[in-house]
């Protein structure tokens, strides 16, 4: 329950309904709510960004939520950097953190930033940073404080719910009826108990949906979800209609190679790959054609797709290049390596096969789903594939290590209206060797042309959003991308999440959009204050 170490799971309620963030973004209209925070300015300059914080939060213990708590998290996180998540991005960063008064933070940075409160204060992908207990954390090793007890009220929040009970499949949350946010205006939210269930594969969990046993399902197949309907009504998703799925989903689906180990390590062993992917096929098998193949790393919106049609047209970026599917393409590249087919029909150099191991996260379906159709395929074209599921924190714990050979995941995840974010997932200023936990290139992308990438992606780091000089900037780190593929794009993401309105309705759909709808991000105290019960028993 130690929410900045690797390994942790915020998002089964943790960071849902009992931590709660400064500010939340909504994607319909690119506003930031205010929650524990009122205002984020920053100067001129974009190198000091000062913090107002809500007047009359409370920790569940009564105790005030200041500025003190805000400066120790922040102080805690540099004094630990890269050991803590979001530690090296706050050394980075800041230079100084400092409390003006009881409700004020000025942050001075080492250099401008104008995505300073997006980026690590905001829930736009996921989740954001939090702020601990000054009370409960001084004196604690933030490496090894478990922040567990629930006799002494541990762990320790703002939300407005208090962990009950927890066990390997049920995290169990109860309503904490003096919640802070009543007296500020809030709607005391309507559930009293709320379980966080791992009830299995999705068919497992249509079928405990279809008997009235859950309320909301991460994401589901499309077949699935028609069987789900057809037992239970009351069933909706994001859209009435096909496609159903939330889509698309900030968070691109991409296959993730390991630069640092060979033969992945070859940019033209990359590509070798991307001629042998079927993207129409994957779309068509691993998602019932419920999303879209990817042109690009990132989200399909309008702000990101323009910058990259700009740069389609200036030459920078080859479409055609990147969705051709020639497996003899890809057989003239891997044979010139000289690789040759062995009488098993994989190719074979000084005596070793050619293989790939790709890693899947065992909680995503759709991951391992297309991760089965490029094996498939790998497979019939001399290279001897394989994939395999890990558990959630073995995964991302060998993604931060860069200990995988490849993977099927979203790690180029970060980027909803600006390029920066998810282009930093690729920056090697980041670097670190295998064994060595890094927060950024986990891919462990290397050399002359990856330093070059990163030089521009932190040059693009330092302008105002929506500055000319970002498309220039852009095309060039992009003509250096498509010549070495890190990774390569292959669908755009969707989430096919049921919600079941005979209990409960409010549930946010794209005709009721107040807020995105995944009930595993941080947004969900939103979700809460718009739920209201049927009466249904």
């Amino acid at each position: 329950w130690n929410p900045y170490v690797p390994g942790n799971r915020r998002d089964q309620g943790f960071h849902q309904v009992c931590l709660e963030p400064l500010f939340i973004l909504t994607y319909h209209t690119a506003e930031l709510i205010p929650f524990l925070g009122e205002t984020f300015t920053s100067n001129d300059t974009l190198d000091e960004w000062t913090l107002t914080l809500r007047d009359g939060v409370k920790w569940q213990d009564g105790v005030a939520f200041t500025a003190d708590d805000v400066v120790f998290t922040i102080q805690t996180l540099i004094d630990n950097a890269p050991d803590l998540g979001d530690s090296a991005a706050m050394k980075q960063w800041v230079k100084s953190v400092e409390k003006v008064d009881d409700l004020t933070v000025k942050f001075t940075l080492n250099e401008p930033n104008p995505r300073f409160q997006l980026d690590y204060f905001a829930v736009k992908i996921w989740g954001s940073i939090n702020i601990m207990p000054k009370h409960i954390w001084e004196g604690q090793d933030p490496l090894t404080f478990k922040n567990f007890d629930l006799a002494a009220g541990l762990p320790m929040c703002t939300g407005a719910y208090k962990l009950a009970s927890t066990s390997p499949t049920e995290v169990t949350w109860k309503r904490d009826d003096n919640w802070w946010g009543v007296a500020a205006g809030y709607k005391l939210p309507e559930p009293e108990t709320i379980i966080w269930t791992w009830a299995g594969p999705p068919e497992t969990r249509a079928a405990l949906m279809a008997n009235g046993q859950l309320d909301s399902l991460m994401d589901i197949t499309l077949g699935a979800l028609q069987a789900l309907q057809t037992q239970n009504p009351n069933v909706i998703t994001w859209f009435a209609e096909p496609p159903f799925a939330w889509v698309p989903d900030p968070c691109s689906r991409t296959l993730e190679f390991n630069g640092g180990r060979e033969p992945w390590n070859d940019p033209e062993m990359r590509w070798a790959i991307n001629y042998l992917i079927d993207r129409n096929k994957i779309v068509e098998i691993a998602y019932e054609n419920t999303t879209l193949a990817s042109r690009h790393f990132f989200p399909a919106y309008p702000p990101l797709d323009a910058l990259v049609d700009n740069a389609i047209a200036a030459g920078a970026w080859n479409l055609d290049q990147l969705w051709t599917v020639d497996p003899a393409k890809a057989a003239e590249i891997i044979e010139s390596k000289g690789y040759t087919k062995n009488a098993n029909g994989y190719y074979e150099k000084d005596g070793k096969e050619l293989t790939m191991d790709i890693t899947t996260h065992e909680a995503f379906i759709e991951k391992q789903r297309i991760a089965q159709v490029l094996v498939e395929d790998f497979q019939a074209a001399g290279i001897n594939a394989s994939t395999r599921n890990e558990a959630g924190s073995t995964w991302g714990d060998n993604l931060a290590n860069g200990e995988f050979e490849v993977q099927m995941g979203w790690q180029t995840c970060g980027s909803v209206n600006e390029p920066w974010a998810s282009m930093n997932t690729l920056n090697a200023g980041w670097l670190q060797p295998e064994g060595t936990r890094a927060d950024f290139d986990q891919f462990r992308w290397q050399g002359p042309k990856a330093e070059e990438f990163g030089k521009l992606t932190d040059e693009i780091g330092t302008l105002p959003l929506g500055d000319p000089k970002i498309q220039e900037l852009f095309n060039q780190a992009m003509t250096i991308y498509m010549e070495e593929l890190p990774v390569i794009p292959i669908t755009q993401a969707k989430k096919i999440i049921p919600f079941d309105t005979t209990y409960w309705t409010g549930w946010p759909t794209f005709d009721n959009q107040y807020i995105h709808p995944p009930t595993w991000w941080q947004q969900f105290p939103v979700i809460l204050q718009n739920l209201t019960a049927t009466g249904a028993q």
